[in-house]
């Protein structure tokens, strides 16, 4: 099938992941797309095609080549919980020459040049987009969709030397629980690459280090026509302690590039309960305690101010900075350039404002890199991808087999 079958196959499977859920993966819309990207891997060759209890998926592609160090390739199957994507309708537009698009589910959702410059970037190609009423799931099915097109060229073309080369499609990414049952000697490689970054010419080698602090407040509830003296109101105190957090610094929309920020995104409760949900983001892994403690001085305050409730904060570690694990084999990285200049282009060692699978991975010793795969405007209605920018990144992936096995050559 084209690239563009394919991808709008996999965009078109709801695999949203929720926060909510008490299970793993916490949607089994996500098992089930494995199970149908299980039978796709073994139509096109692969083998050791497993799909485990957790609903994580691995394949290999078998070595043409001996003694080429193995390497992997991830993408993760869940999409953002953030937007809404119960009917998920891909736009095709070919050709594209630099107009405003207009997204016919919901007009009021245009994708316009101006607000969106790289739109500039991709005059004549291939563009997939949202219909506007949902999310498109280019992140991370565009990079999952390079992953299979990869894969079944090696396949169709043994003659090719490269090394055995692993895939492995993980869940609930979204969530920061992605490789909560994945690990390194599952995936059995000595360096990996997740495909899930924006745009092409990429290469991902810091992400932040992130906690997620959850605040819970118990007041008292009663009747409010009896309320005096008596009620203590949660929602009330929540909304005081957002209130008191940091309004032009330290917040997403006040910071860029290597600065961190708190961003409460969930505020939910009654008078009698309120919970609070604050993500604490930073690229050194040590201003999160600092953060950390900014909060609890807030609730400090709340608690002197309203003795009878209850404020506790609960933080728990999500990922972390990259950076530090990549140095134990320099190669990831190296490859990655080189394979990216073999093709003509100039590799961008950039930092993402975010984590990826790579991030657990490599704190857990499997130095993995995150690469370029053709992602626009992410967890939101005005999602796009580029056909042609699929392409690139899988021919990315082609190029790192082959340096990959240059390296393995013999030394003249």
């Amino acid at each position: 099938m084209s690239i563009v079958e394919r991808f709008c196959r996999y965009a078109a499977f709801n695999t949203q992941s929720s926060e909510e859920s008490t299970s793993y993966p916490s949607t089994p819309t996500q098992v089930e797309f494995n199970r149908r990207l299980r039978e796709e891997l073994i139509a096109i060759g692969c083998q050791d095609v497993y799909l485990d209890e957790f609903g994580i998926l691995t394949a290999t592609i078998p070595a043409t080549a001996p003694q080429v160090p193995v390497i992997a390739w991830l993408a993760h199957v869940d999409t953002s919980p953030e937007v809404p994507c119960v009917a998920i309708k891909p736009q095709v537009v070919e050709d594209y020459q630099g107009q405003v698009l207009t997204l016919p589910g919901d007009p009021s959702q245009k994708l316009d040049p101006q607000e969106f410059p790289e739109l500039k970037e991709v005059i004549g190609h291939t563009l997939i987009t949202t219909d506007g009423t949902s999310l498109l799931g280019s992140d991370c099915k565009a990079g999952l969709t390079a992953i299979v097109e990869a894969a079944e060229y090696l396949l169709k073309h043994p003659e090719i030397p490269h090394g055995e080369i692993r895939l492995c499609f993980s869940v609930d990414e979204e969530v920061g629980a992605g490789t909560l049952h994945l690990n390194p000697e599952r995936i059995g490689a000595q360096v990996a690459y997740t495909l899930d970054g924006g745009g092409v010419g990429m290469i991902d080698s810091e992400t932040f280090s992130a906690d997620l602090a959850t605040v819970n407040i118990t007041g008292i509830n009663t009747h409010p026509a009896h309320g005096k003296g008596h009620m203590v109101n949660a929602l009330k105190i929540g909304a005081d302690f957002v209130a008191r957090l940091p309004k032009t610094t330290l917040t997403p929309e006040t910071s860029e590039g290597r600065e961190g920020f708190l961003h409460p995104y969930s505020l939910e409760g009654t008078v009698g309960y309120t919970e609070i949900k604050i993500i604490l983001r930073d690229f050194e892994t040590a201003a999160l305690q600092r953060y950390a403690q900014l909060l609890e001085s807030i609730a400090q305050t709340l608690r002197a101010e309203y003795p009878r409730a209850t404020i506790s904060i609960d933080v728990r570690k999500q990922y972390r900075n990259m950076r530090d694990g990549l140095v134990k084999d320099p190669r990831a990285l190296e490859y990655a350039c080189q394979a990216m200049t073999s093709l003509g282009r100039t590799p961008k060692l950039t930092i993402i404002r975010g984590g990826t699978d790579g991030s657990g991975l490599t704190e857990m010793g499997l130095p993995t890199p995150n690469l370029s795969s053709a992602q626009h405007n992410i967890h939101s209605r005005l999602e796009w991808t580029s056909v042609q920018e699929i392409e690139e990144t899988r021919d990315l992936l082609l190029a790192l087999a082959r340096v990959w096995y240059g390296h393995s050559l013999p030394q003249k």
